[in-house]
């Protein structure tokens, strides 16, 4: 899909203002919002080895899916370096580091390295993981990168980051909830807390969209009907293992998902609807025939979507994952 260039330049200056006014709307001050060092037992203190006995002690009865499944989280989030350096490089993202996109993707980014660094630190005390092959595949997943379809298009990636803050939202919650199942009630506190952040950055980004609809809309339908064909692709899809292809790794991370109900085909779908009726695409006047094509094409979607999910199988073959001890 060509984009006008200098047309997306132009909206991103445009909203760049109502952006800097509401940042921090979606952003916690450095001071006040929690740490990983909140959750972890404290290496000062005399108790520490005490809280690393519990702490194992809860990891224990969590389920081998749900252990991949953290892991594949945890990988996903320590990639962020990527996700930075891809963002900086959108069409309208000023290279000036005072300037308001490259500032909100500083604050961005600072939020959500807390989370790698929290769920590393607790799967190395658990004494559930193999580390070393999960900081091989982190490494891995920084080093393949990602294409996901998007280029330097800030519409595509907007919708991109405003469907990715979803769904992560969704699988951070659920590990949660089946933590907490399970009797690990610090784990299930660690991905509320995240699960939180992600709720809050996924309505900056549905934000932000919204604002480009107001001045843009034709053009935004068509971005949103061209993501949704190509299909929003994780940006953990080229996770790997050692001695393995890239992606290899991912679709049994994504089974795992699936088999668990952390993250689901209906999942996928729900989230589409949820975004169509927050940018209120059907309520969208003058649009193009393009847009309109665009936007009937991705109204219909959800109905499509989930008659395919009806069909689909649940995945029952386990998979073996290189990063998990055995008990």
């Amino acid at each position: 899909m060509e984009i006008n260039v200098g047309a997306r330049r132009e909206v991103m200056q445009h909203i760049e203002k109502y952006m800097l006014d509401n940042m921090f709307n979606y952003l916690k001050p450095v001071e006040t919002i929690w740490q990983p060092a909140d959750f972890l037992p404290d290496s000062t203190a005399d108790d520490f080895f005490d809280k690393v006995k519990e702490l194992r002690q809860s990891a224990e009865g969590l389920p081998y899916d749900l252990i991949a499944v953290l892991i594949g989280d945890t990988i996903t989030e320590e990639a962020l370096p990527t996700y930075e350096s891809w963002l900086s490089m959108v069409e309208g993202v000023s290279k000036d580091e005072e300037g308001g996109w490259m500032k909100w993707l500083r604050h961005w980014t600072s939020e959500e390295n807390r989370h790698g660094d929290l769920l590393n630190k607790y799967l190395y005390l658990s004494g559930r993981v193999n580390m070393k092959q999960l900081e091989i595949s982190t490494q891995y997943l920084l080093a393949d990168g990602f294409d996901i379809g998007t280029d330097h298009d800030p519409y595509r990636n907007f919708i991109y980051t405003s469907f990715q803050e979803l769904a992560t939202n969704v699988s951070h919650r659920r590990v949660a909830s089946q933590a907490k199942k399970n009797g690990d009630t610090l784990l299930s506190k660690m991905c509320g807390v995240i699960a939180a952040d992600e709720a809050r950055h996924a309505r900056a980004y549905t934000d932000f969209i919204y604002q480009i609809i107001q001045v843009d809309p034709n053009e935004v339908m068509v971005a949103f009907e061209d993501m949704m064909r190509k299909k929003i692709v994780m940006p953990a899809h080229f996770l790997r293992e050692l001695g393995k292809k890239a992606g290899e790794t991912f679709t049994h991370f994504a089974d795992a998902a699936q088999r668990l109900g952390v993250y689901t085909a209906i999942d996928y779908v729900d989230i589409l609807k949820q975004l169509t009726a927050e940018w209120d695409l059907a309520g969208l006047k003058d649009l193009n025939e393009q847009g309109e094509r665009a936007r009937d094409y991705v109204m219909k979607l959800p109905d499509r979507l989930i008659r395919i999910a009806d069909r689909m199988k649940n995945p029952s073959l386990e998979y073996r994952f290189s990063w998990i001890h055995s008990m």
